[in-house]
């Protein structure tokens, strides 16, 4: 089996799109927002109420979370497509810009971004992380739900393509 044969039947399994979230505190005073799209991303357990994501070692996020025990993630909508997008381009050189205009709050829990509007949003402390293949797997404890007033569509990834349920 080819890495292309592993992707092209991976990429027939549906996935949510979440965006997640963490504050950089060594860049400055302020400190600087960091965020990811990710789409391997899944409940874990209920109780205690657990997720997890899915993030390429030596990735900016991973090496973040790595530092920094708490996080946020968004649980994006299909009419945020573009905010997915924007967060998963290659080779970007800061996030402050894309934060600019986005419509967020910030977690009372993580201090970390949270867009607005979102299906939910989640603040965790991670629990435990576990190597796997170039990949590591951030199991955070979720200490705080955020849920939408309105109930809209969730945003999808599928062959390659973010999708809308219809």
């Amino acid at each position: 089996m080819s890495n292309e044969e592993f992707r092209a039947a991976m990429s027939r399994l549906a996935a949510g799109v979440v965006l997640v979230t963490a504050r950089d505190a060594d860049h400055g005073p302020r400190g600087e927002d960091v965020g990811m799209t990710a789409t391997a991303f899944m409940s874990v357990s209920l109780d205690p109420p657990l997720v997890l994501v899915s993030l390429r070692v030596g990735s900016r996020m991973d090496d973040l979370l790595a530092e920094q025990p708490v996080w946020g993630v968004s649980l994006l909508t299909e009419s945020q497509r573009q905010i997915a997008g924007r967060f998963s381009m290659k080779g970007r050189l800061s996030d402050r810009l894309l934060f600019e205009d986005l419509p967020h709050e910030r977690g009372e829990v993580c201090g970390s971004p949270l867009v607005a509007d979102a299906l939910a949003t989640l603040e965790c402390r991670t629990q435990q992380r576990v190597e796997a293949g170039d990949h590591t797997l951030v199991i955070g404890h979720v200490l705080k739900v955020g849920l939408a007033d309105q109930v809209a569509g969730p945003l999808t990834y599928f062959r390659g393509r973010y999708r809308h349920l219809g």
